[in-house]
């Protein structure tokens, strides 16, 4: 079961799902039925379903929801009332619980809460109908698990509506139920595709010996080739120093220089931890005030002297910086048309709630700084450093950089490497920072990279963040599997398992998508994992 915290705009958001008591729950006395757009509204039982078919649910209900709300929270003044609770709806898939969400304040009106009794709902939708029931359904089928859960042949959907009291996550009697039968069809592929491609030869890796789940596998890529997980353009697994699975989807190959977008982050923290080792750097603990006379930047603050590679290392810095928040004034989009994204990030105001209490937030704004400090400090600058010191000992040869407007390599993002560079690059740390018996890395610099530095915000997907790598544990079955790992818009990942000896990597372009990330997860957890990791 997926529950997802508020992370969408305002009109189309979630809350994020208390763990507040429910009250005592009782036959639904509103309808909820199914359509599609041929119909005309008339109720369906049964209907054939691909991907992107017209699905549409009419809901009557004996009473506006804001009355629902009312006896949930009979002390709320009725002129706040509608900003007090919304909808609550559960997603079931042949009787199990998919998926939940409980809609925000800025989802329908005051007028449609406090009058509304009878309302059609797009589901899925060719229209493009502006209606929050469209966006959770595209929340529910792309990011909740719905689009696996509704495979290949028939299924029963439901939807059960409730009220829901935001204060304490509780939620109300169940005020409609409805249910549909789907014989869902996916697009057929060529069972050819389906055959394990053999690993291209590479001498930084033996030719895999170790069992694999192959139906497992086969499976995965049949999904992949239908569309289920979709702009996936390759997947490698190492496992004990051995290339277990090597393949490429749609148009990708072998020599394709994938754009991993933020995964290039952590290769600036890679640069960092060889440069304090080589002494052009005094360490993580070296201030901006060292480096830079702040004084020269708008928005001068004794506050900005103090932050150190550290900070900026594990997205702590007290400025206003947050690309999580488009309103922010360090957001990174509004970084990009700037002609100088130093002096942008340097020129931001402090966040006075950061200096009081630091905190996590997403900041790319500052992983350029990071960079400029490495270009600054290191003999010919970054790119050619990071050739010298990294790469070269690596024996990746083929790496595109994107570059900041002063033609310095952009730590941002947008580093392109093929699939196998990018695993030598998690291999290097699975290693503990060594290369054919050469330190590359400080192996106490890997330790604290992979290690939780800072705890995520409760509402942030995974388990804790090091230096520029996320934690996340997975789960099969009863197994649990720590692993830190890269990340990059899109879907693209670079996978550390210090306690399986295996490192994996995916591409993608689900660039902006709602599923990047959340088909990964699936993907994982549901294919990869128990697929390679038999005996761990």
């Amino acid at each position: 079961m997926i529950r997802l915290p508020q992370i969408f705009p305002l009109l189309f958001s979630l809350t994020l799902l208390g763990t507040g008591p429910a009250v005592a729950q009782s036959s639904a006395t509103g309808q909820l039925t199914f359509h599609d757009q041929q119909s005309g509204g008339t109720p369906r039982k049964r209907m054939v379903f691909r991907e992107g078919d017209p699905l549409y649910a009419n809901l009557k209900l004996a009473a506006p929801i804001a009355a629902s709300l009312a006896e949930l929270a009979p002390d709320t003044p009725k002129d706040s009332l509608f900003l007090r609770g919304n909808f609550h709806f559960t997603f079931r898939v042949d009787g199990e619980v998919v998926y939940e969400e409980a809609l925000n304040a800025g989802a329908g009106s005051r007028t449609f809460k406090e009058q509304a009794t009878d309302f059609r709902m797009p589901l899925s939708s060719k229209l493009g109908e502006d209606f929050w029931s469209r966006f959770m359904w595209m929340r529910f089928y792309y990011r909740g698990g719905g689009l696996l859960a509704l495979a290949e042949g028939q299924h029963e959907l439901t939807l059960e509506v409730r009220p829901y009291r935001y204060a304490d996550g509780k939620t109300g009697q169940l005020l409609a139920r409805g249910s549909v039968l789907l014989d869902c069809v996916r697009p057929a592929v060529d069972e050819r595709q389906l055959a394990l491609s053999p690993p291209n030869y590479d001498e930084a890796f033996g030719p895999g010996r170790i069992p694999i789940d192959t139906t497992l596998v086969q499976n995965l890529k049949r999904r992949i080739h239908q569309g289920v997980f979709k702009d996936i353009t390759g997947i490698a697994v190492v496992r004990d120093g051995q290339l277990l699975l090597e393949e490429y989807f749609n148009g990708a190959a072998a020599s394709t220089l994938h754009d991993t977008r933020s995964v290039g982050k952590t290769f600036a923290g890679a640069a960092l931890g060889i440069a304090i080792a080589d002494g052009h750097i005094a360490g993580e603990d070296l201030t901006l005030g060292e480096v830079y006379d702040l004084r020269k930047f708008d928005n001068y603050h004794p506050a900005k002297e103090d932050i150190s590679l550290r900070d900026l290392l594990t997205m702590s810095v007290p400025l206003q910086g947050s690309d999580n928040d488009f309103s922010s004034p360090g957001n990174e989009e509004y970084m990009y048309p700037t002609d100088d994204w130093v002096k942008f990030a340097l020129d931001l105001p402090v966040d006075a709630t950061k200096l009081e209490r630091p905190r996590w937030d997403y900041f790319t704004a500052g992983v350029v700084v990071l960079g400029d400090v490495i270009h600054r400090s290191v003999p010919k600058g970054l790119e050619a450093y990071a050739e010298a010191k990294l790469f070269a000992p690596l024996g990746i040869k083929d790496y595109r950089w994107q570059y900041t407007p002063q033609r310095v390599a952009n730590t941002a993002g947008g580093l392109q490497l093929n699939l196998l560079g990018l695993a030598r690059f998690g291999q290097l740390y699975l290693n503990g920072g060594s290369w054919k018996g050469e330190s590359i890395i400080p192996a106490e610099w890997v330790d604290k990279s992979l290690a939780e530095q800072v705890a995520l915000p409760r509402d942030t997907p995974g388990g804790g963040y090091g230096y520029l790598f996320w934690r996340q544990h997975y789960r099969v079955g009863e197994k649990i599997y720590p692993t830190a790992h890269c990340s990059g818009n899109g879907g693209n990942k670079v996978y550390v398992f210090p306690e399986q000896h295996t490192v994996i990597i995916v591409t993608a372009r689900a660039y902006g998508r709602p599923y990047g990330h959340p088909q990964v997860d699936q993907l994982m957890e549901n294919y990869l994992l128990p697929a390679v990791m038999k005996g761990h």
